[in-house]
């Protein structure tokens, strides 16, 4: 029988942060990578330009997503620390279902992302590139003000489990 860790280890915890800081470098900069170009450049973005910004975007995308799996086998093969003693029961249920969610959308929001720009499916670029990137926006939100209470207010010390361990 496997032993629950303590904290993550150390391959889950460089992926969390290096997948933290990949999407955001997607959610905050793909549409600013023409403008700042034309903004340096002191003209308007040339379509090489456009197309440069739109593959950088969808290959961080496209890392994003191989990352993911890699990090949901981690998951099921190392375990993840449990829940912190004391916690509300709806709380842990809104834990779950927020981390469960993020691994959804790390999964389907570059699949959506792929389908839109590589297979030309409208649909699918719309829902990427709004319903979705709102759902990522919210659940990047929670979790930082979840990771904040639970640091500051409760004083679990959760946050060592996904820095330090």
């Amino acid at each position: 029988m496997r032993q629950t860790p303590v904290s993550f280890s150390l391959p889950q915890r460089a992926l969390h942060w290096i997948m933290a800081l990949l999407i955001l470098f997607n959610l905050l900069f793909s549409d600013d990578l023409v403008r700042w170009g034309a903004l340096y450049y002191g003209n308007k973005p040339i379509p090489d330009d456009v197309q440069l910004s739109a593959d950088i975007h969808a290959y961080v995308g496209i890392t994003i997503l191989v990352l993911a799996l890699i990090r949901l086998a981690l998951r099921f093969i190392q375990g993840v620390p449990p829940e912190p003693e004391g916690e509300p029961a709806i709380f842990r249920l809104l834990s779950k279902v927020a981390h469960w969610t993020f691994y959804l959308m790390f999964i389907v929001m570059p699949l959506a992302g792929i389908a839109g720009y590589y297979f030309d499916s409208g649909a699918a670029a719309l829902a990427h590139a709004n319903q979705m990137k709102l759902v990522m926006w919210f659940l990047i939100i929670t979790h930082i003000a979840a990771v904040a209470v639970h640091q500051f207010y409760w004083k679990t010390g959760i946050l060592k489990r996904i820095t330090t361990g």
